[in-house]
């Protein structure tokens, strides 16, 4: 699950907005294949273990607790080397939507809508969280249990918090593990993951995990590891049951544009009902106007060339899990499609993709060369890149989406 708050949020407080900000990478890197994750000696490492063993019993952490979780921890190298390493994330949607959404992936899930499908309806009926959103997350996070992770939680989350390179942060979900392991939810040598401490099923981190994980089966346990995923994917719908999913609303639809249409309107922050949108012309992919399930922005993530949804407001409740639009799409067309519904009617721009920040700044550069105010060269695409890339797209008959895209800066060039 995303890096998230250690706090619960009230279903009140869930606002129909920009998600706050986030700790959690977009989209976070997988273990990389032939890895091996060993513990290596490491006399700093032990050294920091000693000092930091008093601020965690001084958060309440106890010292057998403590003892039992480091009896067989250690250092890993790998976790930092990976952690310095984060590449920005630059994979065509097209590829990613592929992947998210595949043919194998739906029939899985439609597989575990019909193997898990008592559990399911009891989770949907306590939490009123669509069951096939369940099912999408649990299927982007760890393909439906395969791929929970097998990183010591403990070394690895020790091991980053010594590195310190984002320390208070991995501090925080080091004792937030331990007090998991002092509450008996599982072992140390249950207690496995990604290299940055998600775990389970549905990848909680520990934080999040304190503050959203139930116990849905009853046995005293909130035991997202186990096989059963059943606590896992009821934490899930509660986690997002408490950011304000609503029931019976779809995250998108697949929408028209009209010809001439104004793409200075499509942003997540400019929210109409869908009546004051069919008003504009955008209708769904049948020609009728979207049912009215309340306000909605408009999105086209690969410009004017891909396809474009009205996004409500449970699409800012999948992003609280993460807030990559491509994570988002890519959860929300594989609930559809695991609920029956068509693949989208217009493709992605295939091999179209976000810019890395070198390209952003490089875009910036090339516009402000061209006579097109972008407000600053400082690789981030805000209002005034927007502007300047429309006035840009403009002056060359383009349609003038705004995107920037890597085929702008390639005609840039």
């Amino acid at each position: 699950m995303r890096f998230a708050f250690v706090i619960a949020v009230s279903l009140s407080t869930a606002a129909w907005g920009a998600p706050d900000s986030t700790l959690r990478p977009e989209l976070r890197p997988a273990a990389t294949p032939g890895r091996t994750y060993a513990q290596v000696p490491d006399a700093g490492f032990d050294a920091w273990v000693r000092a930091f063993r008093p601020r965690a019993l001084g958060k309440g952490v106890s010292a057998a607790t403590f003892d039992a979780a480091f009896a067989n921890a250690g250092f890993i190298p790998d976790s930092i080397a990976l952690d310095r390493n984060q590449a920005e994330f630059t994979k065509p949607l097209s590829e990613y939507m592929a992947t998210a959404a595949s043919d194998d992936r739906v029939a899985t899930g439609r597989a575990m809508l019909v193997q898990y499908g008592d559990l399911l309806e009891r989770i949907e009926a306590a939490y009123g969280v669509d069951r096939h959103v369940v099912l999408a997350v649990w299927g982007m996070e760890s393909n439906f249990g395969k791929r929970r992770g097998s990183v010591p939680l403990v070394s690895t989350l020790a091991t980053l918090s010594y590195e310190g390179r984002r320390g208070r942060f991995f501090e925080d979900q080091l004792i937030a593990a331990l007090k998991i392991l002092q509450r008996g939810d599982t072992t140390p040598q249950n207690m496995t993951g990604s290299w940055a401490g998600a775990m389970g099923h549905t990848q909680f981190m520990p934080t999040s995990y304190a503050a959203y994980a139930v116990d849905f089966t009853g046995d005293g346990r909130r035991d997202i590891w186990s096989d059963d995923p059943s606590d896992a994917l009821a934490s899930t719908a509660a986690y997002l049951a408490n950011f304000g999913w609503t029931k019976g609303q779809p995250w998108g639809v697949e929408v028209r544009l009209p010809r001439g249409f104004d793409y200075s309107k499509a942003a997540r922050s400019v929210k109409q009902r869908a009546s004051a949108w069919a008003a504009l012309g955008v209708v769904g992919t049948d020609g009728r106007a979207v049912r009215d399930h309340g306000t909605a922005g408009l999105i086209t993530p690969t410009g004017a060339g891909g396809p474009a949804f009205l996004v409500f407001r449970n699409f800012d409740v999948i992003s609280r899990y993460n807030n990559a639009e491509a994570y988002i799409i890519g959860v929300g067309h594989l609930r559809d499609r695991i609920k029956g519904m068509e693949p989208l009617q217009r493709p992605f721009v295939a091999g179209e993709r976000n810019l890395n920040r070198a390209e952003r700044v490089e875009l910036q550069q090339r516009l402000t060369a061209a006579g097109h105010d972008t407000g600053g060269v400082d690789g981030k695409v805000g209002p005034a890149s927007r502007r300047a890339i429309r006035a840009f797209q403009t002056s060359r008959g383009l349609p003038p989406d705004g995107y920037a895209s890597l085929t702008l800066l390639n005609l840039l060039r």
